[in-house]
């Protein structure tokens, strides 16, 4: 009981960490990678809210996440997602300072990346890429810091045309250091329930 408590405190507080990052780099004309990212341009194209897109661009991946990741996982990625996005929309009442598009992304990028690591270390994920690299860690095990490092640069470099240049390649400071961190603070995952795939009799035990 102890220890799904912890989880869950880190979680919460990863969630407003996340927020608050991702907030940051909005106020500041600057974009991040994966659903995030989408959600942010979806945002300054559209008059939704970032957390009403964020919801709507994970729900495939949410799909994704049943089939390969199991229920569990799911559930509590999809309470995240949830969470997130009303945490994200409360935050529009919130002041932040105005400071250099640099100082934004490096900021950003850190409380970003701590944010996620603890939420992924706590065995939940803020969808989107995240289910996707935490599933190609568990199948080939590739770090996951490298694929959302991969995936989103390709989104970031995707903002050059509403963001301009110079604001799409501030942002990849962001995801970069976000990265990083989420590479090097991963805790090793303990061996637990397998977790199955579609149509196969044999599971894919966490390594």
């Amino acid at each position: 009981m102890h220890t799904k408590l912890q989880k869950s405190f880190l979680i919460i507080i990863g969630l407003f960490l996340t927020a608050a990052g991702v907030k940051l780099l909005n106020i500041h004309a600057l974009t991040f990678g994966g659903t995030a990212g989408i959600a942010t341009l979806g945002s300054y194209m559209t008059n939704l809210s970032w957390g009403i897109l964020f919801l709507i661009v994970n729900l495939p991946f949410f799909i994704l996440s049943i089939k390969k990741l199991g229920w569990t996982f799911s559930l509590s990625t999809f309470l995240c997602i949830l969470l997130i996005s009303a945490i994200s929309d409360l935050m529009d009442y919130l002041s932040f300072p105005v400071i250099s598009p640099i100082a934004a992304a490096v900021i950003a990028g850190t409380l970003i990346g701590l944010g996620v690591s603890f939420v992924l270390n706590s065995g939940a994920s803020l969808g989107g890429i995240h289910i996707l690299a935490l599933y190609l860690e568990q199948k080939s095990n590739i770090n996951r810091g490298v694929s959302l490092f991969v995936t989103d640069f390709i989104i970031v470099s995707s903002a050059v045309v509403i963001f301009g240049f110079a604001n799409a390649l501030i942002s990849i400071i962001a995801i970069t250091i976000t990265s990083l961190l989420t590479g090097k603070l991963k805790t090793p995952v303990k061996p637990s329930a397998p977790v199955y795939h579609a149509n196969e009799s044999e599971p894919i035990r966490n390594t």
